[in-house]
């Protein structure tokens, strides 16, 4: 069985609303599953590793393949518990180790 390689992207989550992870998530899913049905959203490997509410930032795990797959989903949503919201990818990394460095060395992923 060979390895799985995974991505950690840097999501930054543009929304006046207040939401948790659970929301948060079922709002990516219900994107992948719209986008590229079932056998594209279960080749993804999609996961959430963490997420902070106060800088609204989270953290996602992807199969490295499938990295395109996720980001055209996270541009397609437009609401969150129908409040506005927009999702951009801060950063890509291959491991949290890294994806944290990015974060803490670059100003512009400092939210105030």
């Amino acid at each position: 069985m060979k390895n799985r390689r995974n991505r950690y992207l840097l999501v930054r989550i543009d929304c006046s609303e207040s939401f948790d992870s659970k929301q948060l998530m079922d709002v990516i899913w219900s994107a992948v599953l719209r986008l590229f049905g079932e056998y594209g959203a279960s080749k993804c490997g999609l996961a959430l590793i963490d997420f902070d509410a106060e800088k609204k930032l989270a953290v996602l795990r992807v199969a490295h393949k499938e990295v395109g797959t996720i980001r055209a989903a996270l541009a397609s949503i437009v609401k969150i518990n129908e409040k506005p919201a927009a999702l951009h990818v801060q950063s890509v990394s291959g491991t949290i180790k890294a994806l944290h460095k990015k974060k803490q060395s670059n100003k512009k992923f400092k939210l105030v």
